[in-house]
């Protein structure tokens, strides 16, 4: 008996970057960002500005990441605001991909697993971000229930903040760094799918250059565009030929420019022409 799986993530979110372009808006609620809006750090102001970029750019932008942490920081009542934002941005017709960064074992990780990539879960997400540094196997949960809900998986590889050298360039003991040792699991958890596998990584676009091998046939996660200091212009010399799977990830960057909706919108149309601009001159 053959099982049905629903359409992967990779397709949609080929589609989806195809059709709306190839940049993700994080959805991050800074305190700081609270107050340039004029709001008040507290869950009204929070589910204002939540749902204002929500509505503002739903129909437009291919993938929301809203980040999980500044929500779960005011409680229950704060994930409950996520919980609409999720839904509601799904309706709009965008990708949600939970920024939660995930990483355990066993049935631990099974329950991470049931939280974002479960259709019947209230936080059901298109894909969430994992963290592999208890090893690749460990997330084996999240990648099998990806796969049944026809959801991705991002995988920590090459970050974009400095300290994470320290572990993703560090030597194993074939002599491939542990960053590279992740994007060859992604890869051959990739193999065979088109037109983009659903197993992604994540690569910082302030790494200047990767120096890794970037084929493994799935979409790129590239946060530290805007306000960490990279533009659009640096995607190539860090991606070079994986270059048509980017997505960049811009947040403060696009954020800022609210609570005004059609701000909202302007600084997110120029981050797409941008990026498009960038991928189209190499």
């Amino acid at each position: 008996m053959t099982t049905e799986y629903p359409e992967a993530f990779g397709a949609r979110l080929r589609r989806a970057m195809d059709t709306r372009g190839q940049l993700c808006v994080g959805i991050d609620p800074h305190a700081s960002l609270l107050a340039g809006w004029g709001l008040d750090d507290g869950v009204p102001g929070l589910e204002r500005f939540t749902m204002t970029v929500v509505e503002a750019l739903g129909e437009q932008v291919a993938v929301f990441k809203p980040q999980s942490a500044f929500f779960e920081r005011f409680g229950s009542r704060g994930i409950a605001v996520l919980e609409r934002a999720v839904a509601e941005a799904r309706q709009a017709g965008a990708l949600v991909l939970m920024d939660a960064k995930r990483g355990d074992i066993g049935s631990t990780m099974a329950a991470y697993a049931a939280t974002y990539l479960d259709k019947d879960s209230p936080l059901f997400s298109d894909a969430v971000t994992v963290s592999p540094y208890l090893g690749f196997g460990s997330l084996r949960p999240a990648l099998d229930a990806a796969r049944i809900s026809g959801s991705g998986v991002f995988v920590l590889a090459l970050t974009s903040n400095p300290e994470g050298a320290q572990v993703q360039r560090a030597a194993t003991g074939d002599g491939r760094s542990v960053a590279q040792l992740m994007l060859d699991e992604i890869a051959a958890e990739n193999s065979g799918a088109a037109p983009l596998g659903s197993v992604g990584a994540v690569v910082g676009a302030t790494l200047g250059e990767a120096g890794v091998d970037l084929a493994v046939n799935g979409p790129l996660l590239a946060p530290g565009v805007g306000a960490q200091g990279a533009t659009p212009a640096d995607l190539p010399g860090v991606f070079g030929a994986a270059l048509g799977n980017v997505l960049p990830s811009v947040s403060r960057g696009v954020l800022r420019h609210g609570p005004d909706a059609g701000a909202l919108r302007d600084a997110a149309l120029r981050y797409a022409d941008e990026v498009r601009t960038a991928l189209e001159g190499v």
